[in-house]
């Protein structure tokens, strides 16, 4: 089995990176669905586990509020690209190279809102996993983010994978088949294509996530 294809060669590989200037950054990017948070936090926890401090940023905490999206006649498509302040993680990106502590917003997906300054990343810890839909799209302002990247990680499950797993997720949070259905019609499935077909390569792009 190659080594980027396990848990432990993505640990090392990540590992060997270089900190620079201050920061090892890594992107792990996929679909709604796809396993990139479980992916982005098994490899934090193996990271640590070695000696290597690592945390996860989600950019799931740059969600607009729904408030703002009902505003712009957004609401039914949250979660595409332009229903996120890009900006402001574009900022917040490019903040991680500060040798100090980094605060960001956590989404609450029990209250479907982002909390600002739910997270801190110390200055001491020095290895940065960023785990998103869009974190190589190849539309602005997303393009910013690339040079950031000292490695990507790409999950791209098959698309029926993906529909049963957004099943089971909706149905955890209330939504009956009906309802679950509906919006993964005519949004997951959406932003799922535009994730797998407007997306920039990644250095590694794997069917599941790694064991």
């Amino acid at each position: 089995m190659p080594p980027d294809t396990t848990v432990a060669g993505l640990v090392a590989r990540i590992a060997a990176l270089p900190a620079s200037p201050h920061r090892r950054v890594v992107a792990v990017v996929g679909p709604p669905a796809s396993g990139k948070s479980t992916l982005a936090h098994t490899l934090a926890d193996a990271l640590t586990q070695v000696g290597t401090a690592a945390r996860v940023i989600p950019m799931d905490g740059f969600h607009l509020d729904d408030r703002l999206l009902a505003e712009d006649g957004t609401r039914a498509r949250k979660g595409a690209p332009h229903t996120f302040d890009a900006a402001g993680l574009v900022r917040l990106i490019a903040a991680l190279q500060a040798p100090q502590d980094i605060v960001f917003p956590i989404f609450d997906r029990s209250r479907e809102m982002a909390i600002a300054g739910a997270g801190r990343l110390p200055a001491t810890c020095r290895t940065v996993l960023v785990e998103g839909n869009y974190l190589l799209l190849d539309r602005a302002p997303w393009t910013e983010l690339r040079p950031h990247w000292g490695l990507s990680i790409a999950l791209h499950p098959p698309r029926d994978i993906l529909r049963t797993r957004l099943l089971h997720r909706w149905d955890t949070h209330g939504k009956t088949r009906a309802e679950a259905e509906a919006w993964i019609e005519t949004n997951d499935m959406l932003n799922i294509e535009t994730v797998l077909t407007g997306s920039t390569p990644a250095d590694i792009t794997l069917n599941e996530a790694p064991t």
